[in-house]
């Protein structure tokens, strides 16, 4: 006796390896997670500061030079001796912090470059910010 032949009305792609390497990432991020948390929960006594820091969250340290001559970091004004002062502390607590120089557009050159030299004094890298003309 003859057999039927067997009709496939689907004739799509076969999914399942697709399923099984989804199942197999998702035990693979199941394990890693679990040493993740194991290794926070280790009984470690962390050493104490007397005076910390967060990071910057920018990597750069904005010196805005005005149109008179006058240096504002985080809208306030410094003068040339506190503007050294914060480089100096900005470069010892964050080594890789640089510096973004922004001044007026009529603003006289020395005074950015007096920004330049206090930076290279410290070893600490700069960006001088401009505006493309239009």
């Amino acid at each position: 006796m003859k057999l039927p032949m067997d009709t496939n009305d689907f004739a799509g792609p076969d999914l399942t390896p697709v399923i099984d390497v989804v199942f197999l990432l998702l035990i693979f991020f199941l394990v890693a997670t679990r040493y993740d948390q194991e290794e926070r929960e280790l009984d470690v006594v962390l050493p104490q500061v007397t005076q910390a820091q967060p990071l910057s969250m920018t990597p750069e340290l904005i010196v805005n030079v005005l149109r008179d001559g006058q240096y504002k970091i985080v809208q306030s004004e410094v003068s040339e001796q506190q503007l050294g002062r914060i480089i100096h502390e900005s470069h010892k607590n964050n080594p890789h912090q640089s510096v973004l120089i922004r001044g007026d557009g009529d603003v006289a050159l020395k005074h950015a470059v007096r920004v330049m030299g206090l930076c290279n004094e410290v070893g600490m890298d700069y960006r001088i910010a401009a505006q493309e003309e239009r």
